[in-house]
């Protein structure tokens, strides 16, 4: 479908977000490195949990795809999801010895130091029956996050779900959201991503992602010719913008400057604004504005979740910022 079609049925979008969420512990007060902590704080974590709480604030409606360790750990995630009101009509609880992810991180712009548990992952325990359970038609559109479909069964289900979305003629919007350590090589990322590019609408990575798809060399060529079987595609650059690809043209967002404390969450939050900006009827160029204002809002803030604005928030910071109107 083209761009306009795209837009058109995201008018108003209930989203289903699909992949990982867990639990960060933040070293506190921030600029203290972690080996150095007597203090953390705790937030949701996960890049999809992150999105989907970053939808709501935003003043969507977003609910969760995904499995949970049977455990403290889980439960926060689940009341952490529930506080900031994302459905979690579908999270199953996995017993046995998987484990909800741990992130350790750092509120500190240089040498932020982030130290990931995901062994036994229990958002990789997502099976094809659990999104066989999901009724897609209840749904606006699917929003995938990448990590998923790293290992079995979850990249199984993904595939699935992706299948079912475009079945029901739902959208379905992929965040590459490479992580190294969840793959068994570059490689295995690259030929799984491209597969599953090959069944979105709206396609969002950063630069590096794009290098690993298209095999360590030409990863905005990539982009630009992936731009031309999706309905767009999403080239971010980092401090030097993003680039959006859609029906042939290409334009080029640049960042708003702001005074970071750190550089994690940014991406989550700018999908978050991205996508609530398309359900509000906005062009592309006009909702990638709105989410790399949210993700300068992110980055000034401690955590991911709880730093991702609110609409008030971020209809402020955008009129303090007209030369990005």
């Amino acid at each position: 479908m083209d761009v306009h079609r795209m837009i058109d049925m995201l008018r108003g979008s209930n989203f289903l977000v699909l992949g990982r969420a867990g639990m960060d512990l933040y070293a506190d007060p921030p600029g203290t490195r972690t080996e150095e902590a007597a203090h953390f704080t705790s937030a949701l974590g996960g890049s999809a949990a992150n999105i989907a709480a970053g939808i709501v604030k935003l003043g969507g409606t977003a609910s969760l795809l995904t499995t949970l360790s049977d455990d403290a750990v889980g439960r926060f995630v689940r009341r952490q999801l529930e506080h900031y009101g994302v459905g979690t009509a579908h999270l199953r609880t996995v017993a046995g010895e998987a484990r909800t992810s741990l992130a350790v991180v750092e509120t500190r712009l240089h040498d932020c130091q982030s130290v990931i548990y995901r062994n036994a992952a229990a958002d990789f325990a997502l099976q094809p029956k659990d999104v066989a359970a999901v009724g897609m038609q209840d749904y606006g559109a699917l929003i995938v996050t990448g990590t998923a479909l790293a290992v079995e069964p979850s990249r199984a289900a993904t595939l699935m779900a992706m299948q079912m979305a475009r079945a029901a003629q739902r959208p379905v919007i992929l965040d590459i959201d490479y992580r190294p350590y969840s793959w068994t090589s570059a490689a295995d990322a690259a030929a799984t991503c491209s597969e599953a590019a090959r069944g979105c609408d709206l396609l969002v990575g950063n630069d590096l992602e794009f290098d690993v798809m298209a095999g360590g060399s030409g990863g905005r060529e990539l982009a630009e010719q992936l731009a031309k079987q999706c309905s767009g595609v999403i080239y971010k650059m980092g401090e030097n913008g993003s680039i959006g690809f859609a029906g042939g043209n290409s334009f080029l967002t640049p960042i708003f400057p702001v005074a970071a404390l750190k550089p994690t969450g940014a991406g989550d939050a700018f999908m978050a604004g991205l996508v609530t900006g398309l359900a509000a009827g906005m062009d592309l160029p006009a909702a990638l504005r709105r989410g790399t204002a949210a993700a300068a809002i992110t980055v000034t803030r401690v955590g991911c979740a709880p730093a991702s604005p609110t609409t008030r928030e971020l209809a402020e910071f955008i009129s303090r910022h007209p030369w990005q109107a």
